[in-house]
């Protein structure tokens, strides 16, 4: 990295140089070698966010404090801001209900039964996963106990338990527990399919298909795989213009990111590890899981310890540190604030 950087790191002995010196041969030592200052936690204030690379101010202000807007939930997943009625809607996946924030309101009960509407009760996290607007104003449900894509058929202002299944099997097997999606502007829906909503995962009786897929359901309602070499797919993005799909790998031996080239026809090419997280992982908590890629293509991917945020050349510029597990993300109100599901938390922080 820069020399600013390692030199924040040397560790401290019996005759520490006083904070003015440290600061001043940090100054001359980032501009000997042409770089910008790393800006640790302390220096940022309050320790929520660390800047790794200055482009980072541009997105956020490193002063910028963590705001928890609502907790007591099992495991929180899933937000996305829903633009025609100001409102966020999030998962509780244990509990099998999504719940909705409104400025000004709070949290309310949003939809219950989200992920599982069997009669059989069951355990494990059996209710929804990642939500979307579609293209056409439905919300769409990764659902874990259900297994399958699902649209919710009543409005966004009135919602019911009313599904309709847009894919749960592929090749006559029933898919894992479809974990987080997205849309194309041409309809075609992305999602991964992990085995986290099956009770005993991987070893799970009901499992039914040999690999974790990252699949497309076309437009016409064909299912077709993607991928199966990833162990954990787990969040899945777009660029802005949907020219490269991103994909997060939530396993502790292969904690990566990956990219892939969307071709023409709307299957992926060209797959290649975006960012390896190996040096954090199981040091800091959560790992990696949903993410959000705002309109100038940087990406917020949550990783271990909490928010990991990329410019779109990959460049690593900072980190949201929440200090525990972070399930997923989203930006809303107009561009101005990211939320984030962090464990039995709903947290927001003020972008630029």
């Amino acid at each position: 990295m820069t020399s600013s950087f390692s030199l924040l790191e040397i560790p401290h002995t019996t005759k520490n140089p006083t904070p003015l010196l440290l600061l001043i041969i940090v100054g001359m030592l980032s501009v000997a070698c042409g770089t910008q200052q790393i800006v640790t936690e302390d220096e940022a204030g309050t320790g929520d966010v660390e800047v790794i690379n200055q482009a980072l101010t541009e997105l956020i202000d490193p002063a910028a404090t963590i705001q928890e807007l609502g907790s007591g939930y099992e495991w929180s997943e899933g937000p996305v801001w829903v633009e025609e009625g100001q409102f966020l809607l999030f998962s509780d996946i244990p509990n099998n209900v999504i719940h909705k924030w409104t400025p000004g309101e709070g949290v309310t009960e949003y939809l219950k039964p989200a992920g599982y509407t069997g009669e059989t009760p069951r355990g494990g996290e059996l209710g929804s996963n990642g939500l979307f607007i579609s293209n056409d104003g439905h919300l769409l449900l990764c659902q874990h106990g259900d297994r399958r894509i699902a649209r919710m058929e009543a409005p966004l202002d009135e919602p019911k338990p009313e599904f309709t299944t847009l894919a749960d099997r592929y090749a006559g097997k029933r898919l894992n527990s479809p974990n987080d999606l997205v849309q194309h502007s041409n309809g075609d829906i992305y999602f991964t399919d992990p085995m986290y909503g099956l009770e005993q995962r991987m070893e799970d009786p009901a499992k039914e298909l040999e690999f974790q897929g990252v699949y497309r359901i076309t437009t016409d309602g064909e299912l077709i795989l993607l991928t199966d070499e990833l162990s954990r797919p787990n969040g899945i993005e777009l660029s802005p213009d949907e020219k490269t799909l991103y994909v997060a790998n939530s396993s502790m031996e292969n904690p990566i990111w990956m990219a892939y080239d969307v071709t023409e026809d709307g299957n992926i090419e060209n797959g290649r590890v975006f960012h390896d997280a190996s040096e954090f992982t199981g040091k800091e908590p959560g790992s990696q899981d949903g993410m959000e890629v705002d309109a100038d293509g940087n990406i917020y991917a949550t990783g271990p310890g909490g928010v990991w945020i990329f410019a779109p050349n990959g460049d690593l510029l900072g980190k949201i540190k929440t200090n525990k597990p972070t399930a997923n993300c989203t930006i809303g109100q107009d561009g101005k604030t990211l939320f984030m599901t962090a464990d039995d938390q709903l947290l927001s922080i003020s972008l630029r």
